[in-house]
């Protein structure tokens, strides 16, 4: 089993107080085996292993690059509160830069994104959705990949939660139109509820289809498969080797 501590220790940097800073790790889920595959008999191996599933800490400043120029363009665009209000924490992890956005804010901070000069991220590619049931209270975790052509091609992540018994995010198709099918699949996988899309209906599974299929909860195996007239049932109904 591997462990991992619930708080790191930052020492502190030239020019800072000698005070060391302790930050608390967020971890959002427990991997048991190869796959974290759970429900169902194990065949690989490795039904021994736990690896806990630990997000990156708040990144301090400075951040390295341009990643600084647009935290301060961006907190310029919305005023110094509108941006402590807009913004959780910002996190710099394998040289990305990613911003964690209460959903309130989110539509604000896209317009920044595309329309401030120092910024212009003008393409957004797209939204996809996380779920982590363990993280509670920020289950659903919608994540956002901008690019700015203007500044050289330029990506940026954007990345809102949600909890499960309030699933809502505001839509960015007025910002983005582009996101329209983007947010129909997540909404569909994931459950995520776009609110302002101008027609939020699922876009893979059938209308009537119960429940979000990439969820963590959703039932390994699904529905029985069949083919010439035989029905295989899901895998967690097969005969179980001990």
């Amino acid at each position: 089993m591997n462990e991992v501590p619930e708080t790191i220790v930052e020492p502190a940097g030239d020019g800072e107080p000698a005070q060391d800073e302790v930050i608390e790790l967020e971890v959002v889920a427990t991997r048991q085996g190869a796959f974290g595959v759970s429900g169902s008999p194990d065949v690989s191996g490795f039904g021994g292993l736990a690896a806990p599933v630990v997000l990156p800490p708040p990144a301090r400043r400075p951040y390295g690059g341009w990643f600084d120029a647009a935290a301060d363009s961006m907190a310029s665009a919305l005023g110094q509160d509108g941006y402590s209000a807009a913004v959780a924490k910002v996190v710099v992890d394998r040289d990305e830069l990613t911003f964690f956005v209460e959903r309130e804010a989110l539509p604000a901070f896209a317009q920044a994104l595309r329309d401030d000069p120092a910024l212009r991220f003008e393409t957004c590619l797209g939204v996809s959705g996380v779920h982590w049931p363990a993280d509670t209270g920020k289950e659903l975790h919608a994540v956002y990949h901008f690019r700015s052509m203007t500044h050289g091609g330029r990506y940026l992540r954007v990345e809102v939660t949600c909890p499960d018994e309030d699933p809502h995010i505001p839509s960015l198709t007025a910002i983005y139109p582009a996101n329209d099918w983007h947010e129909r699949e997540t909404f569909d996988m994931f459950g995520i509820i776009f609110d302002g899309h101008p027609a939020l209906t699922r876009i893979l599974m059938p209308d009537d289809w119960r429940g979000h299929p990439q969820r963590k909860d959703y039932p390994l195996g699904g529905i029985p498969v069949e083919h010439k007239g035989s029905t295989t049932p899901p895998p967690d109904e097969r005969r179980e080797y001990a």
